[in-house]
Protein backbone atom coordinates (compact mmCIF):
# COMPACT_ATOMS: atom_id res chain seq x y z
CA UNK A 1 0.00 0.00 0.00
CA UNK A 2 2.81 2.39 0.95
CA UNK A 3 4.74 1.56 -2.22
CA UNK A 4 1.66 2.22 -4.34
CA UNK A 5 1.17 5.61 -2.69
CA UNK A 6 4.85 6.44 -3.15
CA UNK A 7 4.73 5.46 -6.83
CA UNK A 8 1.61 7.55 -7.36
CA UNK A 9 3.26 10.62 -5.81
CA UNK A 10 6.43 10.07 -7.83
CA UNK A 11 4.44 9.85 -11.06
CA UNK A 12 2.42 12.92 -10.15
CA UNK A 13 5.51 15.11 -9.69
CA UNK A 14 7.63 13.34 -12.35
CA UNK A 15 10.22 12.14 -9.84
CA UNK A 16 12.60 9.54 -11.27
CA UNK A 17 15.18 7.88 -8.99
CA UNK A 18 16.69 5.86 -11.83
CA UNK A 19 18.82 8.80 -12.95
CA UNK A 20 21.88 9.34 -10.79
CA UNK A 21 23.32 12.80 -10.09
CA UNK A 22 20.26 14.41 -11.66
CA UNK A 23 17.96 17.17 -10.54
CA UNK A 24 14.23 16.81 -10.00
CA UNK A 25 12.94 20.09 -11.44
CA UNK A 26 13.80 19.53 -15.07
CA UNK A 27 10.41 18.42 -16.35
CA UNK A 28 8.18 21.14 -17.79
CA UNK A 29 5.03 19.45 -16.51
CA UNK A 30 6.42 19.47 -12.98
CA UNK A 31 7.27 23.17 -13.19
CA UNK A 32 3.81 23.96 -14.55
CA UNK A 33 2.14 22.11 -11.70
CA UNK A 34 4.28 23.80 -9.07
CA UNK A 35 3.66 27.26 -10.55
CA UNK A 36 -0.06 26.50 -10.59
CA UNK A 37 -0.17 25.21 -7.01
CA UNK A 38 1.90 28.08 -5.60
CA UNK A 39 -0.10 30.69 -7.51
CA UNK A 40 -3.46 29.35 -6.36
CA UNK A 41 -2.27 28.81 -2.78
CA UNK A 42 -0.87 32.31 -2.21
CA UNK A 43 -4.14 34.28 -1.72
CA UNK A 44 -5.67 31.55 0.45
CA UNK A 45 -2.61 31.40 2.70
CA UNK A 46 -2.67 35.18 3.11
CA UNK A 47 -6.41 35.19 3.84
CA UNK A 48 -5.96 32.49 6.49
CA UNK A 49 -3.15 34.49 8.09
CA UNK A 50 -5.38 37.58 8.06
CA UNK A 51 -8.13 35.89 10.02
CA UNK A 52 -5.94 33.88 12.40
CA UNK A 53 -3.20 36.32 13.33
CA UNK A 54 -4.24 39.86 12.41
CA UNK A 55 -7.60 39.80 14.20
CA UNK A 56 -9.21 41.35 11.11
CA UNK A 57 -12.61 40.49 9.69
CA UNK A 58 -11.45 40.81 6.07
CA UNK A 59 -8.20 40.86 4.04
CA UNK A 60 -6.05 43.99 3.82
CA UNK A 61 -5.86 46.38 0.86
CA UNK A 62 -4.00 44.17 -1.63
CA UNK A 63 -1.92 41.03 -1.91
CA UNK A 64 1.21 43.18 -2.31
CA UNK A 65 0.52 45.00 0.96
CA UNK A 66 1.08 41.76 2.87
CA UNK A 67 4.76 42.52 2.30
CA UNK A 68 4.54 44.91 5.26
CA UNK A 69 2.94 42.40 7.63
CA UNK A 70 4.22 39.32 9.45
CA UNK A 71 3.06 37.41 6.40
CA UNK A 72 5.62 39.30 4.33
CA UNK A 73 7.99 36.33 4.29
CA UNK A 74 5.21 34.12 2.88
CA UNK A 75 4.43 36.63 0.14
CA UNK A 76 8.11 37.15 -0.71
CA UNK A 77 9.10 33.48 -0.75
CA UNK A 78 6.14 32.20 -2.78
CA UNK A 79 6.33 34.97 -5.38
CA UNK A 80 10.11 34.61 -5.65
CA UNK A 81 9.83 30.83 -6.16
CA UNK A 82 7.17 31.38 -8.85
CA UNK A 83 9.50 33.89 -10.51
CA UNK A 84 12.45 31.49 -10.50
CA UNK A 85 10.32 28.67 -11.90
CA UNK A 86 9.12 30.97 -14.69
CA UNK A 87 12.69 31.96 -15.52
CA UNK A 88 13.92 28.35 -15.77
CA UNK A 89 10.81 27.21 -17.67
CA UNK A 90 11.67 26.55 -21.33
CA UNK A 91 8.39 25.52 -22.96
CA UNK A 92 8.30 24.08 -26.45
CA UNK A 93 9.48 27.10 -28.45
CA UNK A 94 11.85 30.06 -27.93
CA UNK A 95 8.84 32.37 -27.55
CA UNK A 96 7.68 30.35 -24.53
CA UNK A 97 11.05 30.78 -22.87
CA UNK A 98 11.40 34.51 -23.53
CA UNK A 99 7.88 35.40 -22.40
CA UNK A 100 8.02 33.27 -19.25
CA UNK A 101 11.48 34.64 -18.42
CA UNK A 102 10.31 38.25 -18.74
CA UNK A 103 7.26 37.39 -16.61
CA UNK A 104 9.57 35.86 -13.99
CA UNK A 105 11.80 38.94 -13.94
CA UNK A 106 8.73 41.17 -13.52
CA UNK A 107 7.61 38.99 -10.60
CA UNK A 108 11.00 39.55 -8.97
CA UNK A 109 10.61 43.29 -9.52
CA UNK A 110 7.29 43.09 -7.67
CA UNK A 111 9.23 41.74 -4.68
CA UNK A 112 12.28 44.00 -5.01
CA UNK A 113 10.18 47.17 -5.40
CA UNK A 114 7.37 46.91 -2.81
CA UNK A 115 4.12 48.80 -3.16
CA UNK A 116 3.33 51.84 -1.00
CA UNK A 117 3.52 51.59 2.77
CA UNK A 118 0.59 49.95 4.50
CA UNK A 119 0.66 52.44 7.39
CA UNK A 120 0.90 56.22 7.36
CA UNK A 121 3.89 56.22 9.71
CA UNK A 122 6.18 53.86 11.57
CA UNK A 123 4.50 52.08 14.49
CA UNK A 124 1.08 53.40 13.49
CA UNK A 125 -1.39 52.31 16.17
CA UNK A 126 -4.20 52.23 13.61
CA UNK A 127 -2.47 49.46 11.66
CA UNK A 128 -0.75 47.36 14.31
CA UNK A 129 -0.56 44.45 11.86
CA UNK A 130 1.91 46.50 9.79
CA UNK A 131 5.37 45.62 11.11
CA UNK A 132 7.46 47.07 8.28
CA UNK A 133 7.73 50.69 7.18
CA UNK A 134 9.96 52.00 4.38
CA UNK A 135 11.28 55.50 4.98
CA UNK A 136 12.13 57.93 2.21
CA UNK A 137 9.32 59.78 0.48
CA UNK A 138 11.51 60.86 -2.44
CA UNK A 139 11.72 57.39 -3.98
CA UNK A 140 8.31 56.17 -2.83
CA UNK A 141 6.48 57.36 -5.93
CA UNK A 142 8.92 55.68 -8.32
CA UNK A 143 8.98 52.47 -6.26
CA UNK A 144 5.23 52.15 -6.11
CA UNK A 145 4.79 53.01 -9.79
CA UNK A 146 7.45 50.52 -10.85
CA UNK A 147 5.80 47.91 -8.65
CA UNK A 148 2.41 48.43 -10.29
CA UNK A 149 3.81 48.37 -13.83
CA UNK A 150 5.83 45.21 -13.10
CA UNK A 151 2.79 43.47 -11.59
CA UNK A 152 0.65 44.42 -14.59
CA UNK A 153 3.22 43.17 -17.11
CA UNK A 154 3.68 39.97 -15.09
CA UNK A 155 -0.04 39.17 -15.18
CA UNK A 156 -0.53 40.29 -18.80
CA UNK A 157 2.29 38.02 -19.98
CA UNK A 158 0.76 35.10 -18.10
CA UNK A 159 -2.59 35.91 -19.72
CA UNK A 160 -0.87 35.97 -23.13
CA UNK A 161 0.73 32.60 -22.48
CA UNK A 162 -2.59 31.12 -21.40
CA UNK A 163 -4.56 32.45 -24.38
CA UNK A 164 -2.06 32.16 -27.23
CA UNK A 165 0.69 29.70 -26.25
CA UNK A 166 -1.06 27.08 -24.11
CA UNK A 167 -3.76 26.65 -26.76
CA UNK A 168 -1.33 25.82 -29.56
CA UNK A 169 -1.26 22.33 -31.03
CA UNK A 170 0.63 20.48 -33.74
CA UNK A 171 -2.65 18.96 -34.92
CA UNK A 172 -5.43 20.36 -37.04
CA UNK A 173 -8.54 21.42 -35.05
CA UNK A 174 -10.55 18.41 -36.27
CA UNK A 175 -7.81 16.01 -35.11
CA UNK A 176 -7.53 17.30 -31.56
CA UNK A 177 -8.84 15.25 -28.68
CA UNK A 178 -11.85 16.25 -26.61
CA UNK A 179 -9.68 16.92 -23.54
CA UNK A 180 -7.48 19.30 -25.57
CA UNK A 181 -10.56 21.24 -26.66
CA UNK A 182 -11.71 21.51 -23.04
CA UNK A 183 -8.25 22.64 -21.94
CA UNK A 184 -8.17 25.34 -24.61
CA UNK A 185 -11.51 26.72 -23.45
CA UNK A 186 -10.23 26.85 -19.88
CA UNK A 187 -7.00 28.54 -20.97
CA UNK A 188 -8.91 31.27 -22.81
CA UNK A 189 -11.36 31.83 -19.95
CA UNK A 190 -8.46 32.13 -17.48
CA UNK A 191 -6.69 34.65 -19.72
CA UNK A 192 -9.85 36.73 -20.12
CA UNK A 193 -10.43 36.74 -16.36
CA UNK A 194 -6.89 38.02 -15.79
CA UNK A 195 -7.43 40.88 -18.25
CA UNK A 196 -10.83 41.73 -16.77
CA UNK A 197 -9.36 41.87 -13.26
CA UNK A 198 -6.61 44.24 -14.45
CA UNK A 199 -9.15 46.46 -16.19
CA UNK A 200 -11.24 46.72 -13.01
CA UNK A 201 -8.13 47.63 -11.00
CA UNK A 202 -7.26 50.29 -13.59
CA UNK A 203 -10.79 51.70 -13.44
CA UNK A 204 -10.48 51.89 -9.67
CA UNK A 205 -7.08 53.60 -9.72
CA UNK A 206 -8.26 56.17 -12.30
CA UNK A 207 -11.42 56.99 -10.36
CA UNK A 208 -13.88 55.64 -12.92
CA UNK A 209 -15.16 53.32 -10.21
CA UNK A 210 -16.10 55.53 -7.22
CA UNK A 211 -13.55 55.34 -4.42
CA UNK A 212 -16.09 54.37 -1.77
CA UNK A 213 -17.28 51.42 -3.88
CA UNK A 214 -13.79 50.36 -4.97
CA UNK A 215 -12.06 50.59 -1.60
CA UNK A 216 -15.13 49.62 0.40
CA UNK A 217 -15.28 46.28 -1.36
CA UNK A 218 -11.48 45.85 -1.43
CA UNK A 219 -11.57 45.31 -5.18
CA UNK A 220 -7.78 45.52 -5.51
CA UNK A 221 -7.29 42.46 -3.31
CA UNK A 222 -10.14 40.46 -4.85
CA UNK A 223 -9.22 41.31 -8.44
CA UNK A 224 -5.60 40.38 -7.75
CA UNK A 225 -6.85 37.15 -6.24
CA UNK A 226 -8.99 36.46 -9.31
CA UNK A 227 -6.00 37.05 -11.58
CA UNK A 228 -3.64 34.88 -9.50
CA UNK A 229 -6.18 32.05 -9.20
CA UNK A 230 -6.81 32.19 -12.96
CA UNK A 231 -3.17 31.97 -13.97
CA UNK A 232 -2.52 29.29 -11.35
CA UNK A 233 -5.40 27.16 -12.59
CA UNK A 234 -4.24 27.56 -16.21
CA UNK A 235 -0.76 26.33 -15.29
CA UNK A 236 -2.20 23.38 -13.39
CA UNK A 237 -4.19 22.42 -16.47
CA UNK A 238 -1.11 22.87 -18.69
CA UNK A 239 0.82 20.62 -16.31
CA UNK A 240 -1.85 17.96 -16.94
CA UNK A 241 -2.86 17.79 -13.30
CA UNK A 242 -6.43 17.44 -14.61
CA UNK A 243 -8.06 17.06 -18.04
CA UNK A 244 -5.12 14.98 -19.20
CA UNK A 245 -5.52 13.20 -22.54
CA UNK A 246 -6.75 9.63 -22.24
CA UNK A 247 -4.09 6.93 -22.79
CA UNK A 248 -6.19 5.47 -25.62
CA UNK A 249 -6.09 8.78 -27.50
CA UNK A 250 -2.34 9.17 -26.94
CA UNK A 251 -1.75 5.65 -28.23
CA UNK A 252 -3.65 6.46 -31.43
CA UNK A 253 -1.94 9.83 -31.82
CA UNK A 254 1.43 10.12 -33.53
CA UNK A 255 2.57 13.01 -31.29
CA UNK A 256 1.40 14.68 -28.08
CA UNK A 257 -0.57 17.90 -28.19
Amino acid sequence: MQNQLSDKINNMINLDYRKEDDIWLQNSKTLRKLIGVLGMALPFILIIITFLFFDLSRPIESISHYYYTRAGSVFTVILSVIAIFLIVYSGKEPKDFYISTIAGICALFVVFFPTGNLSAECCDTLTTYSVTYIKGSASAGFREGFHLVSAAIFLLLLAYMSYFLFTKSNKAPNQRGQKKKIRNKIFRVCAILIVISLIIILLGFTGVIPEDIYNGNQLTFWMETLAVESFGFAWLIKGEAIFKDDPEFLAMSSAPE
